[in-house]
This record gives C-alpha cells, structure tokens and sequence, in this order.
C-alpha cells in the first residue's frame, strides 16, 4: 500500500470537508482505505501466472525435452494443447470472478462524508486523511478520527480494546491529554447517539491494523476446503506413485528411457484431477449468480457449499417467522387496564432517546398520539444486554427532573420498588408481583413481546452527572405490549426445511412464553425450551447435549448465542446463523454460515458470510438447495474423475508392461485429456436430482474411495478387454492399437458423466443440455480425428468400421454395468459415508 508511516503527522481536515479534488490527491498519496491493499493485476500478468502450476510446468518441460531428442512434432503438440487448456482455465475462471466481484460490490461497506460541503455516501475504501465523516447508530467506524462533533456517542470497541460495554466518545480541546475520549477507532461499531470526525489514519496506519495484522491473514479453509486439499494431495500422491511403477516397468522391458519418461510424465498430467480448482470456482461463481437472483449475495464464495452442508439454522423470530411489521397494540398498567401514562412515558422515552433505535422504539414513534409537550433531555443511560433496559433523564417545561425507564419486564421490574395503580403508588408487595406474573404471562401467551415502563421523580438536589446505578426506587406503571403477526408462508417454509434435513432453532432475547406462542402459530415443533439464566448453570461439557435437546432459547445474551452454536458445531453438526443486530455480529462469526440482511448494521453484514436481500426462511431455504446443488456438481467432478483417473492408470500400467510398444503417445495422453476436459467444463451448469436436495451434504471421502476403487476397476476391465479386442481379433499394429484405445477410453471416461451424474437410472434424470452436447461432441471429435489430415502427424491411422461398431458395444456395455456398480457402491456406503455389510 502506498501509504504514509504510521508515525507521519495527520493531515488537516476541515470541520467543512475536503474538495473531490484534494480527495483524489491524497488518496494517490496514501493509497486506498485497506488493512491489505488489493493490488490489481494485469489481464496478462493472471495469464500468465497459469503457466506457473506445477502440471502446467512438467508439460513444458515434456515439450522442451521433446524438442532436444529431435521429437519436433511431439514437443508442438503438446506445446499447443497446454496453451488451450490454460485459456480454457483462463477465460472461466475470469469470467465467474468479474460477476463475483460485481455482486460484491453491491453490498460492499459504505461511509458517509462530506465532499464540497455536501454529505454522500461513499466506499469506505475511498476515504483518506482529513476527510469529515458522519458517525450514527450501527456504523461500523471506517478509519481513524478525531471527534469535533458528537451527541450522546457511545462506542463498542470489544474488537478493538476487549471492553464488554459501550464507551462514551466525547469533543475535548486540542491539546487535552485525555485525548483518547474523543479518538474513534476503525472497527469499533457505533451503538448510540451520532458525532461528526475528522480522519486521521486509513488503511494499514490505523492502530487496528497496527495491533491486529493477523486479522488479515488468510482465513483457515473450511471443511469442504480441506476436504478438496485433501483429496488432491491424496490422488497426486497416489497417482505419482503408480507413475513411477509405470517408468520403471518400461525401463526394464528395455524401453527408450526418454521416451519412458515422456510417457510417465504424460500419464502424470493426463490421470491427474488438474481442472478440480477450476470446476470448484466456476461452479460456486455460477452459484453465486444463481444466487443473486434467488435474493441472496454471496461474500464468501465457499460458504455456498457451507450453506447446503448446515443441518441446524439458527434464527430470531422476528422478520423470519414474523411479518417484521411490529405494532404497538396495548398499553396497561399492572394489572392489565388500558393506560394512556403507560404510552406517554414509552413515547418520551423513546423519542428523546439517542441510542439504537429498535422495532419496538419504531412501532411506538409510530403509533397514533398528541404533540408531546416540551421535554429536555439531560442524560441518557444507553441499553446494553446485560441489563436489559435504557432509561433517559429528563426535565420537563417546570424544571422538575424523572428518570423514564423501559425494557424487558423482568429487567425493570428488578430496579422496582413499587407500582402505579389509579393513580395511586403503592409498595410492591408478593400480591402485586404475583399481579404481574399473571399479566404478563397472559400477554405472552396472547403473542405479544411485551416491555416494562418505570418512571421515578427526581429530587431538585440530584446533580446533572447520572449512571446505571440511578436505576433504583423505580415506580412500575405498566407494559407496553406490541404484535408481529406470524408470517402466512412461514409454516409451509419451516415444513420444507424440515423434510429437507435442517432443524430451525430459535435464539431471541425476547421470552419464551411470546415464543413459544409464535412457533405455535407457525407450525414449529418445539422440542424444549430453555432461558438465559438456566443456560448460565450449564457447563461447557453437558452444553452440547442440551443445545440439541431444545428448540427455543429465550432471553439469550449475545455471548450464549455463540456459545449455543460453537456447542451445536462440536456435536458435528453443520450450523447457519440468521441475523441483523449489532449483537449478532459474534455469532455470524461463529457460525459455519452467517446469514445477515441487507438492511442489518455495518458491522452485522461485515460479519456474515450471505446478505440476503429479503429477510426471508423461504430466502434461506432457496439458498440451502442451490448450496447442495453446487456441492452435487462439484462431487459429480470428483467422482468421474476418480473412477476415469484410476481405470486408465491401472490400464496404462498394465499395458506398460505387456505390450511391445507404448499403448499411447505422449502427445495422444495429452490430446485425450485435453477433450475429456472440454467435456466437463459445462459440469457447473448441470441439473441435480430432487431428492439430492433433501439433505444436508459433506464430504464423503468412502463414498469416493469407493467410486475409485470399484468404478475405476470396471474401467480398467474393459480396457483390457478392448486390447485383447485389438490384438488379437483386429491384429492391431502400434497405430491401430493407439487410435482404438484412444477412441474407447475417450469415450468412456467421457460418457460415464451421464450415468455417474445421478443417482437414478441415467433415463429418469435429464442432464443439462450443455453437458450432453459438450460430451458427445468431444466423443464425437475423438472419433473423426484419426480420419482427418493430422490423423498421422499425431500418430493415428483410420480405423475400420468394424472396429468402431466393436468399440461402440463395448461402450454401451460398460456404461450398463457402471450402472449396477454405481447402485451397489451407494447401496453399500450410502451419502453418509458409513459402510454397511449386507
């Protein structure tokens, strides 16, 4: 990053803005607003660095040898072929990463700054030192700034210093010692009130970046990642090993060591699943678009193939199994009567309150009242999950001073010491609390959240400088009770989601009679319920198990969200989490999904993984299926080649061994494989079956050793029986025998797509037309080449008609019995991977 040092003086900003123009200078000065700066590479540099893959090497180094030994012909072809398998790789894999980029993009973190006096929203990444930005409430603070303006700002810097609660940011003079106080942090997220700063630091000067470069670092794969590490490492060790049987045998039956070696390093990049990392990115790219358009952005490409694993998802209630249209329905006093005070003092509360407003504050804004009368607010005490409530102070046109309280019943009621009863105050005594245990209850059981409102006077002598502990001697007027009607399609969704293999938890703050009314409502089968204050006396250790057991847990603080996925997560359950809130940033990270909405705080979609663009269960359960259907075509890859791969290498050893000459060139190896790749490229864009979908899917690696084994043999076979074919029955000579193992093998390892692509009979699932053109016509290719002008410049001659017609019922005969083997190997192991005995 071209970027000042850390300890360069900040550049001056302007309580007004900087001009575009100074902008664009500094950020030429100091480069992007970046931990890590993205440098862009040219089109051909990325080409280029194609050539650079250790396959891709041995080829070249196969086509110099080839030159040197006088082998001219051999040295272009294979020289040709690599340069149109890397474009091929080149063009797809460039073309899936622009249309990433562009849904990234539209999702990508904003700021608000002043540029030429007037306020826009930019990039974040566009910001430089002196710009004047616009802090509010859910911001998550893009550089670091120096306050000259801020009303009741309060900061959560946990991922900065580790402080569990919000700090307040205020001006001081230049020159204060107690700078810090008005220093805002990049990565602190702002949860009240609102300021205006002047940056200092961007990038990788920020003291964010300075204490925390290992947040830059790549992120450890995920489990679908090491599984496809580790099944390449696997194959190539593997495939290598036998290679290197295969050199020797030749080396003993007194072959060319040269033209051994060629034949070797030629099988080594013909057996060898090279196009894995190309199928991978393509088929989650083109699931990222399929995505896009079912109202789901993908941030972190591999996390679509998490998404289609995750057998447990997590979510709120509200926006998923509700409407997310909250109304203030009720307002009563203790013991259930309408009163209008109870409203008043909510409205006062939430009005003057600066702090973030949530969807009970909004409903209450909105609710039908009178102009209030004037208030002024002296202090606020800003919510926080602990004590669940925010009170302000205020004072009224008299000057007399209050302290209005809301938030959960339980919370309020606790820093109670009496109620309102017709205008009347009187002491809480064990009749009024059973009283309001009655009333609330009922109202939850009704289906409305519910929250507390308290209200105390103050006396003339109180001071102006207010704290939680001022929260105390509250009189209890009543709750305010609020409805978010059930989502009409949320039933139908929750029973598709079941049948499809995911269990829907629900994690809220609010309690569990209102939730446990709601599931109800939609349908949800409740397995159990636990609150906070139970999950606190559960150990690490028994935590797994009782997260399995219950379906709601109500009145959960951010911290045992987390805590109940990291749980579910050590029970090898695949785990997705839903959410939108400044507190669900934790969990998002948490989960093997974060799931957030478009409309969330910065910090939330930050956090997550998937933004969908509706807040939706019928979103989510879209993007679980097109999840499964990625891993499926992906598998659909790994499997043919593991059975083609294995067939042909147990074929070339063997025929090694046993023929006087070598079975195929190495520039034929080579124009194989590069066919056979042209054929799979259109795998991505394939069909998957419907029951595919029903369940969650992980890497099954005995369900690959199986196809490896088992299909691989059977391929093996008839290529043995196809050379028996040509020896003995068409008394093939070197170039017959290479043309009539060309076309068999091509066609086989080719065709069996279609049988290896379903579950099914290949007759009941229709494949994608793009896979069925692009499989025939390289077929097709292989069997018109040895009849072409480059038939003998590549080594091949015309076969006979008869030949053909033979190879072609060998075909059909082994994709008839690859049909059986399949079933038996699924039948065998199954999807789970566990190996049954019968």
């Amino acid at each position: 990053m071209n970027s000042a040092p850390n300890d360069a003086p900040s550049p001056p900003g302007s309580p007004a803005g900087l001009t575009t123009a100074e902008a664009i200078r500094r950020r030429e000065q100091f480069g992007r607003n970046e931990l890590v700066a993205e440098k862009k590479k040219s089109a051909l540099f990325v080409l280029l660095g194609y050539f650079a893959s250790p396959l891709v090497l041995i080829l070249l180094i196969v086509s110099v040898i080839s030159l040197f030994v006088g082998e001219s012909t051999n040295a272009i072809i294979i020289a040709v072929i690599v340069v149109i398998s890397v474009v091929l790789d080149y063009v797809q894999e460039r073309r899936s990463g622009r249309a990433v980029e562009k849904l990234r993009a539209s999702i990508s973190l904003r700021a608000t700054v002043v540029r030429d006096g007037v306020p826009a929203q930019v990039d974040a990444g566009e910001l430089v030192p002196g710009d004047l930005i616009r802090l509010a409430v859910g911001d998550l603070v893009p550089a670091d700034a120096r306050l000259h303006k801020a009303k009741d700002l309060f900061l959560d810097q946990a991922a900065f210093t580790g402080e569990s609660f919000p700090v307040e940011k205020t001006v001081v003079p230049e020159g204060s010692p107690d700078i810090t106080k008005a220093t805002v942090y990049l990565g602190t997220t702002v949860t009240g009130g609102e300021g205006e700063a002047i940056i200092s630091k961007t990038g990788a000067n920020t003291e964010f970046a300075h204490l925390a470069r290992s947040l830059t670092a790549k992120p450890p794969p995920t489990e679908f990642e090491r599984g496809i590490n580790g099944f390449s490492g696997f194959i190539t060790k593997v495939v290598l090993g036998l290679v290197a049987v295969v050199f020797v045998i030749n080396i003993l039956v007194h072959r060319n060591a040269i033209e051994s070696l060629l034949f070797a390093l030629a099988l080594a990049v013909g057996l060898t699943p090279e196009l894995l990392p190309m199928i991978v990115s393509v088929t989650m790219a083109r699931g990222a678009l399929r995505l896009s358009r079912k109202q789901v952005i993908v941030r972190r490409l591999s996390s679509i193939v998490d998404l289609g694993s995750m057998d447990i998802f997590c979510t709120d209630k509200t926006g998923t199994l509700t409407e997310g249209a909250i109304t203030l329905e009720r307002h009563v006093d203790l013991a259930g009567n309408p009163n209008e005070r109870v409203f008043f003092l909510a409205l006062l509360n939430a009005t003057l309150q600066s702090g973030l407003r949530n969807p009970l504050d909004e409903a209450i804004l909105r609710h039908d009242h009178a102009e209030l009368p004037r208030y002024s607010k002296i202090e606020e005490l800003p919510f926080d999950f602990m004590r669940r409530r925010l009170s302000v102070v205020v004072r009224d046109e008299t000057g007399c001073r209050s302290i209005i309280t809301k938030g959960a019943p339980e919370s309020v009621l606790a820093v109670s010491t009496s109620f309102e009863s017709n205008g009347t105050v009187l002491a809480f005594d064990a009749a009024a609390r059973a009283v309001f245990e009655t009333t609330f209850t009922g109202l939850g059981r009704e289906g409305y959240r519910v929250l507390g409102i308290a209200v105390r006077e103050l006396p003339p002598e109180t001071g102006d400088v207010f704290s939680n502990e001022d929260e105390r001697d509250l009189v209890f007027v009543g709750f305010a009770a609020f409805l978010d009607p059930p989502r009409a399609s949320a039933a139908a969704t929750l029973k598709s989601l079941r049948h499809d293999g995911v269990e829907v938890k629900v994690l809220t703050g609010d309690n569990e009679i209102v939730t446990a009314k709601i599931c109800e409502q939609v349908n949800l089968p409740v397995s159990g319920i636990i609150t906070g204050a139970e999950l606190e006396k559960v150990t690490d250790e028994a935590l797994p198990r009782v997260a399995e057991r219950n379906t709601i847990f109500a009145r959960v603080s951010p911290d045992q969200k987390r805590r109940i996925i990291e749980a579910l997560q050590s029970g090898g359950h695949g785990v997705g989490y839903l959410g939108d809130g400044i507190n669900d940033a934790p969990s998002l990270r948490m989960a093997d999904c974060g799931l957030s909405v478009d409309g969330a705080v910065d910090v939330a979609r930050e956090a997550a993984d998937l933004v969908l663009l509706n807040k939706s269960l019928h979103v989510v359960h879209n993007g679980i299926r097109e999840g499964r259907r990625t891993f499926g075509n992906i598998m659909k890859y790994v499997l043919m080649g593991t059975s083609s791969n294995f067939g042909n290498m147990f074929s070339m050893a063997g025929a090694a061994f046993l023929l006087p000459f070598l079975p195929m060139l190495p520039s034929q190896i080579l124009l194989n494989n590069l066919l056979y790749e042209m054929a799979q490229i259109t795998i991505p864009g394939d069909m998957v079956d419907r029951e595919y979908l029903q369940s969650p899917k992980k890497w099954n690696v005995k369900l690959i050793q199986g196809y490896m084994l088992w299909m691989g043999l059977l391929s093996s076979a008839f290529d043995f029986f196809t050379f028996g074919l040509l020896l003995y029955v068409f008394r093939a000579d070197a170039a017959l025998f290479r043309t009539g193992w060309f076309i068999e093998s091509l066609a086989t390892q080719t065709l069996v797509i279609l049988v290896i692509r379903t579950q099914h009979a290949p007759w009941r699932s229709r494949p994608a037309r793009g896979l069925v053109i692009s499989s025939v016509s390289c077929v097709l290719i292989g069997v018109l080449i040895p009849f072409s002008p480059f038939a003998g410049w590549l080594g091949f001659t015309a076969p006979p008609v008869s030949l053909l017609a033979a190879i072609a019922g060998i075909l059909v005969t082994y994709l008839g019995l690859a049909e059986v083997v399949k079933r038996w190997v699924r039948h065998r192991i199954g999807d789970s991977g566990e190996v049954k005995n019968s």
